[in-house]
C-alpha cells in the first residue's frame, strides 16, 4: 500500500491539470448511502423500488409519495465533507486539480471548498418553481409537507436528474472539455455502471489513470493504479 501511496504522490506533483470524476463512494464517508452497497436504498423496502420512485413519470404521477420519499432517503442535511472532497478542494487551490465530476447531488465538494464543481446529476440543494422559476434551498423541500409549493401556486421541484430524464447538455460539453484536457484523470467512489455519465471517461487521453474504489470498475484494466479501498482513506494519507 505504501509503494502505490509514494507512486500517487508523484503522480499528483508531475500533473499539472488533474480531473476527478467521483460517485456515490466519495459521499457514503460522510454518512451518506448509495445506491447499490449491502446496506444501500436497493436493498431496503418500499412500497415501489428506489429507480422507480426517483423516475420523472412516478414523480409526475404520484406527487406526494415521491416527494415523502425524497425527504426521508435522498436529503442528508447534516453530512460533512470528508477526507477526500477537503483534499481535491486543496489540490484546486494549489492550482493541481482544473475539475471535479461528480454524480452526486449533495453539494458537499462544494463545502469543502471546491470550485470548479460539474454536477452531472443536478443538486438537492437547488430547488425551482415548474410554473414560474423561483429559486429555493434545500430547506424549504425539507421543512415542507406533501408536495411543496411556490407562491405562485406552482410545484417546486429538485434540480436533480431523475431516471427517464436527460442530463444537462452545458454540465456534459464542460465535463467532455476538462476530461479531453486532463494529463491526470482519477476516478473515485463509482462502479462506473451509470450512462451516459460513465461514459464520459472514454475521452480521457492523459497519461495517468487512477482508480479508487471499493470494488471491480470498468476502468480498471487500463489504469496505471488502482486502490481498492475507501477514497478517503487513500486521499487523505497523502
Amino acid at each position: 500500500m505504501e509503494e502505490k501511496m509514494k507512486k500517487l504522490r508523484e503522480m499528483v506533483e508531475n500533473s499539472n491539470y488533474i480531473v476527478f470524476f467521483g460517485g456515490a463512494g466519495v459521499s457514503t464517508e460522510s454518512g451518506i448511502k448509495d445506491f447499490r452497497s449491502v446496506d444501500g436504498l436497493y436493498s431496503q423496502r418500499f412500497a415501489y423500488p428506489p429507480e422507480t420512485m426517483l423516475s420523472h413519470s412516478f414523480y409526475v404521477s404520484h406527487t406526494e409519495e415521491f416527494y415523502d420519499f425524497y425527504r426521508a432517503k435522498m436529503l442528508a442535511l447534516d453530512a460533512k465533507p470528508n477526507a477526500a472532497h477537503l483534499t481535491l478542494a486543496q489540490w484546486e487551490q494549489q492550482g493541481k486539480l482544473k475539475a471535479v465530476i461528480t454524480q452526486n447531488i449533495d453539494g458537499l465538494h462544494q463545502a469543502a471548498g471546491s470550485r470548479e464543481v460539474l454536477e452531472l446529476h443536478g443538486s438537492v440543494l437547488r430547488n425551482y418553481c415548474q410554473r414560474c422559476g423561483a429559486f429555493y434551498d434545500v430547506h424549504r423541500i425539507a421543512d415542507s409537507r406533501g408536495v411543496p409549493k411556490c407562491s405562485c401556486g406552482g410545484t417546486i421541484k429538485p434540480d436533480v436528474v431523475l431516471y427517464e430524464e436527460g442530463l444537462d447538455e452545458d454540465v456534459m460539453a464542460r465535463a467532455l472539455h476538462h476530461i479531453r484536457q486532463a494529463d491526470m484523470l482519477i476516478i473515485g467512489g463509482t462502479s462506473l455502471v451509470v450512462y451516459p455519465a460513465a461514459g464520459l471517461v472514454r475521452y480521457f487521453r492523459g497519461d495517468k489513470l487512477v482508480v479508487i474504489n471499493k470494488g471491480e470498475t470498468s476502468a480498471h484494466a487500463d489504469a496505471d493504479l488502482v486502490f481498492d479501498a475507501p477514497i478517503g482513506q487513500v486521499l487523505g494519507g497523502l
